[in-house]
Order: C-alpha cells, then sequence, then structure tokens
C-alpha cells in the first residue's frame, strides 16, 4: 500500500514537472500555452519581458485606461527610454495614442475666442473670419496633423483682390496657432508665411484741404457739421464721436473728452471703451471751433448731461447709424469737390493737420489716441504745398552753400565719428 502510495506521488510530481517544463531561455510556460512575463514596477508605467525575449511596456491612458505601446522592444534599456519619452508627453498634454484621439482644429478655435477678453464689434470680426475662411478648410483637421505645407496651400487660395481680408484671416490663424503651441497642444507654429499678416495700403489718400473742408461743412446740415468740425481738426473716430455726450465737451477749458466708443454688433448698439488704451484721452479742441459747438449744444443737443451731440435724426436717445450719416455725407462731399474723400479721410486731414503745426510723434500719438508709433505714422500724410515748399527750402539751402553762408551741418556731408 505504502509502495502505492508513493508511486502516485512520484507520478503527480512528474506530471507537475512536464505541465512547468522550462523553456530554452528559461522561462516557464503557464498552463493553457498562455506566455508567462516578468514584471518589473516603476513609478509611472510597467515594462514587461515576454517569453520571447522581447519587451512590453504598458501604463494609464488620460482617461485611465490602459494603454499598451504599439510595438515591443529588444532591450529593457529601449523600453525604459520608450516609456520616459511617454511620461514626458503626458507631463506636457501632449497625448497621441489612437485610444484618446487627437483635438481638432475647429474646437481648440472655439475655446480660444471664449477665452479671450474681446471688443465685441472685434468678437465678431473674428468669430466671420473663422467662418467664413478659416473653418471651412481646417474646422475638422487634427491641430497636431496641420503642417506648414497645409497651411501655405490655404493661403494661396485666398483672393488676393482683397488684401485686407487676407491678412486678417491669416493674422489670426497664425496667433490662434501660436497659442496652440503655448498649450502645449502642438510643438511648432505651421503658419510661417513672411508678410502674409500685414497688408500694403490700396488706396492712396488725399487729405482734404482747408478750401475743401470749409465747402465740405458748409454742404452739410445744421445738426451734422459740428461732427465734421470734431472729426477733421480732433481726430476723432466715427464710434467716438456718435458716443459723444454734452457731459464731454468742456468748453471753458476747450477741451472734448474722449472715453468711450459705441460700436454695431448684431444690428445692436454696443456702448464700449475708444479702441485702444491709448484711446481714452482728452483731446484739446482749437479754440476757432468753440462758438460752432457752443451753437451745437444749444440748438442741437437734448438737454442733461448724458444727451447725445450726434444721435438718430428721429430719436434723440438713439445713437446715429453709419448708414443714416453716409445719405448726406456722400452729397456734401460731391458739393465740395471731393467724391473721393471718405469719412475716416477726416481723421487723416486731422493728423496732417497737427503735424504741419510741428507736434512731435509722441503729441500725435496722445491726440489721435494711438498706443505704437506705427499706427499713428500711418495716419500722416504730406500734402502737396508742404512738399512743394520744402523743395524751395532746399534751393534756399543750396544758395546759401554757394555764397558762402552759414548753412546747417548736415549740408557738409554727413559727419563721422572715429
Amino acid at each position: 500500500m505504502a509502495c502505492d502510495l508513493r508511486k502516485h506521488h512520484f507520478s503527480t510530481l512528474a506530471a507537475s514537472a512536464r505541465l512547468w517544463s522550462t523553456t530554452a531561455v528559461g522561462f516557464p510556460t503557464i498552463p493553457h500555452g498562455r506566455p508567462a512575463v516578468t514584471r518589473h514596477k516603476r513609478s509611472f508605467g510597467e515594462v514587461s519581458r515576454l517569453q520571447s525575449g522581447r519587451y512590453r511596456v504598458r501604463y494609464s491612458g488620460q482617461d485611465g485606461p490602459r494603454i499598451s505601446a504599439p510595438n515591443t522592444f529588444a532591450t529593457k534599456g529601449e523600453a525604459d527610454r520608450w516609456l520616459t519619452v511617454r511620461r514626458a508627453e503626458l507631463l506636457r498634454a501632449d497625448w497621441t495614442t489612437t485610444v484618446t484621439g487627437t483635438r481638432t482644429f475647429g474646437d481648440y478655435a472655439q475655446t480660444w475666442l471664449t477665452e479671450r477678453q474681446l471688443k465685441p464689434r472685434t468678437a465678431e470680426h473674428y468669430r466671420g473670419l473663422l467662418v467664413k475662411q478659416i473653418l471651412p478648410a481646417f474646422g475638422s483637421t487634427p491641430i497636431r496633423s496641420m503642417s506648414p505645407v497645409m497651411v501655405r496651400r490655404w493661403y494661396s487660395t485666398l483672393s488676393p483682390t482683397t488684401p485686407t481680408l487676407r491678412a486678417h484671416a491669416y493674422g489670426l490663424l497664425r496667433a490662434m496657432l501660436q497659442t496652440a503651441v503655448y498649450d502645449g497642444e502642438i510643438s511648432a507654429n505651421p503658419a510661417h508665411i513672411r508678410g502674409a499678416g500685414t497688408t500694403k495700403r490700396v488706396v492712396i489718400i488725399t487729405p482734404a484741404s482747408l478750401d475743401e473742408l470749409t465747402a465740405l461743412v458748409t454742404a452739410m446740415p445744421a445738426r451734422r457739421q459740428a461732427m465734421i468740425l470734431l472729426a477733421a481738426w480732433c481726430g476723432l473716430r466715427f464710434g467716438e464721436l456718435t458716443e459723444l455726450r454734452r457731459r464731454d465737451i468742456d468748453l471753458r477749458r476747450c477741451v472734448v473728452h474722449v472715453h468711450r466708443a459705441v460700436t454695431r454688433v448684431d444690428g445692436q448698439f454696443v456702448v464700449t471703451t475708444p479702441k485702444s488704451a491709448a484711446g481714452r484721452r482728452d483731446v484739446a479742441i482749437p479754440p476757432h471751433l468753440i462758438p460752432a459747438i457752443d451753437s451745437h449744444l444749444r440748438e442741437h443737443t437734448a438737454p442733461g448731461v448724458d444727451a447725445l451731440l450726434f444721435p438718430a435724426a428721429n430719436d434723440p436717445s438713439r445713437h446715429l447709424a453709419p448708414a443714416s450719416l453716409y445719405k448726406t455725407f456722400y452729397r456734401a462731399r460731391g458739393e465740395a469737390g471731393r467724391p473721393d474723400l471718405r469719412w475716416h479721410d477726416l481723421r487723416h486731414t486731422g493728423a496732417v493737420l497737427a503735424a504741419h503745426t510741428g507736434a512731435t510723434l509722441a503729441e500725435l500719438m496722445n491726440r489721435l489716441g494711438h498706443s505704437t508709433p506705427q499706427a499713428a505714422l500711418r495716419y500722416q500724410h504730406t500734402a502737396q504745398d508742404r512738399d512743394a515748399y520744402i523743395a524751395t527750402a532746399l534751393s534756399q539751402l543750396h544758395t546759401q552753400h554757394l555764397q558762402g553762408l552759414p548753412t546747417p551741418h548736415a549740408a557738409k556731408g554727413p559727419s563721422r565719428k572715429e
């Protein structure tokens, strides 16, 4: 009996030995033919050695599921390095696995707009550029797959006949993609076309002369004449003018306070701040305008400190719409002999008039409400009579030199510092 028990015991051990036989590489085979693994625990992820001798990497995904590397590795060092790189990508929120998917540019663009504190008109302009120019090409495109080639191809489809619209659309796309770089969504900005975000002035602007300006004011209805004067002599924008109220005019100090502006968004008037931080300013009124403005306040402005100076024709509490003004302005500019003059050109005229007085660039920036010199310089133009005056002065300089009279040092040639 004891002999039978010993035989049964040895046969069981033999069966177990066959079942758990060691392979040539020293790794056992578990029942049902599944490969055994040796796991190496880490603070992030897991590296496992398979029966084949290769190494498998797994880690926890962004939303919890375990994700395996797309391939196995010949050495543990390779597996460790791959896992280290993947962890760095995780810390940058740069998830590129097929499990979690890739964010589209359209989704990112909507988030970008929502997070920006934009003026109503600017937000409306950006939305229009997105819907009409950008999203049809990139709305459903994974943001990480956008390449310089794709951006250049898209840019080439934008019409060159509308250079400002083209530049604005490209500028918005580039700004969004640059923020995506900062957010870690992409590693580099694919929008880098030289000069695509800028545009050259297409319309050559000729500011109004003083005679033309006088004729324009005379041709306008009486209730709009002061508006022309403030636009030209003080350089105010249309939205700044139409939000002026009685309390903004200080006749004693000859100052107009420009602290607000109005814009039209989705058919509604929205009162906001001026265009830029520097737009909030106090502008000195040329003394010769005071009688006309005083008359306007007495005859064409409703009582009360909050009364609009230039309201709609049939409702003194409602802002003036551009279309309503243009009906009379277009007729008046024709009578003044300047059918090409646009309303905004009156602001250009104000810049030129101020520059002719010898105002410095800083003074012009303050008067026009510009925060950068480039913006102020864009509104300065040289009148034809001024250019002729400069030419005459140059000839006088040459004559003085020939006669041996003192001339500015610049006429003797450039000096050179050693």
